[in-house]
């Protein structure tokens, strides 16, 4: 019994020792900035770490996003390699390795998803002088709070204390509860306004970027003292998440390009399988619409994880009451369920396309399905809900690494497809 006290009493005194050696270590650093929110927080914890080294200040991050890695201080991705389940203690053993006493600046992506983890990961490891809140969105209601504002409440366990918080939030209701915890911890609140980002900063970057992101950041960049064209320039130079919303666009057949199924297709790929709650991914599809015309079939994937049929049902209503898809397939688990719901929206039956873990098919007739049989030369994809499925994962190996390219050249046949012209082989191809 008092072999089992002594030890118990050495490995309170060695946490203690370990968590005020922690606390010496951060609080020593001029920047501490903890990223939290429900959408954009890898990319802005991201940008705000380049645009902190474009200023010449030593920086190391944390991100959480697509999959989970350090950004060095010579802004190169460092994969996390977890031997367990992930837990917030990770943060302290990333602080112990890579903060060195010429490092300036801090930044960690909030990985907790449970308010009472939020907090202790604030107060007893982060311990921020800026916080971020990037937004409010109703996910994650099963720990969070089924309503916007108790959502708000979770995510503001992040918030520092006497510091700054800052926020591209433009709900009222919500800014307001933001105002009030903040002003209950002595920390001002910044609304960054997104109208304050011109185009050609957000064009900056080489993948589609969101002003309410960039505006966070540029606040950051005015409290700390940053140039604004060096934080646009630091910003733009930080490598996104694999996450982020990059358009590519593919040739897919072996054959001519044609309207008729089977045909070859020009394919344009949107992954947004980040994207996991109404409000973002009704924004995100705004952002396509210059990607659309009327000779595009555009083809929406629900992907389906098997820990998040709450989140499968949501988006079978967002898929059909909220957004505008010619053809749904289903990804991952829960399709029964999920085709079920999209029947009782109103959906038409014959253009849903179930190609998930209830089905046995091959990448090959998955995309024969999913692209070579719709009815127009070009063929808009659109992946959401979620990142990791089996069928998701092939599909974005597909997409990223194998598929071929769509070349200029390729232009004058695309063309002469959609004006009813002879085709490349000399067959005539309907108006």
């Amino acid at each position: 019994m008092i072999a089992g006290v002594l030890v118990s009493v050495t490995l309170i005194l060695r946490w203690r020792l370990e968590t005020l050696a922690h606390r010496r270590l951060v609080d020593g650093l001029d920047w501490r900035i903890h990223v939290n929110g429900i959408r954009g927080k890898s990319t802005v914890a991201r940008i705000i770490a380049g645009m902190l080294r474009e200023h010449g200040l030593v920086t190391v991050a944390k991100s959480t996003g697509t999959f989970a890695a350090v950004i060095n201080r010579d802004g190169i991705d460092e994969p996390i390699n977890r031997k367990g389940p992930p837990t917030i203690l990770e943060q302290i053993e990333i602080a112990r390795a890579y903060v060195t006493e010429d490092v300036d600046a801090l930044v960690i992506e909030c990985m907790a998803l449970k308010p009472e983890y939020q907090e202790v990961s604030e107060r007893m490891i982060v311990r921020s002088n800026i916080g971020v809140l990037t937004n409010v969105r109703e996910d994650h209601q099963d720990v969070m709070g089924e309503t916007l504002p108790e959502i708000a409440r979770s995510l503001l366990s992040t918030c520092p204390r006497d510091g700054i918080l800052v926020t591209s939030e433009q709900n009222p209701e919500i800014v307001e509860i933001m105002r009030e915890v903040a002003e209950s911890k002595g920390t001002k609140l910044v609304v960054a306004d997104p109208d304050e980002v011109t185009d050609e900063e957000n064009s900056a970057f080489d993948f589609i970027s969101f002003k309410e992101n960039v505006t966070i950041a540029l606040a950051i960049a005015d409290i700390i003292g940053i140039p604004r064209d060096v934080a646009v320039r630091g910003m733009a130079k930080a490598e996104p998440d694999p996450g982020v919303l990059r358009m590519k666009e593919l040739r897919i057949g072996t054959g001519p390009i044609a309207r008729e199924p089977g045909g070859t297709k020009k394919v344009t790929w949107a992954n947004l399988f980040a994207v996991n709650d109404r409000e973002s991914m009704i924004a995100a599809m705004q952002k396509l619409d210059p990607f659309m015309t009327a000779d595009t079939t555009v083809v929406g994937i629900l992907n389906n994880r098997d820990d998040r049929e709450r989140r499968a049902v949501q988006f079978a209503d967002v898929g059909v009451n909220d957004l505008d898809f010619d053809r749904l397939v289903t990804f991952g688990a829960y399709e029964g369920l999920v085709t079920d719901r999209l029947k009782q929206n109103g959906y038409d039956p014959a253009n849903i396309l179930n190609l998930g873990d209830e089905h046995s098919f091959t990448q090959t007739e998955i995309i024969d399905q999913m692209i070579s049989q719709q009815p127009t030369a070009h063929v808009l994809v659109v992946g959401f809900v979620n990142i990791h499925t089996h069928q998701a994962e092939e599909m974005l190996e597909y997409f990223e690494e194998e598929a071929e390219p769509w070349l200029p050249h390729f232009d004058d046949e695309f063309d002469a497809v959609l004006a009813g012209l002879p085709a490349a082989n000399g067959s005539e191809q309907p108006a």
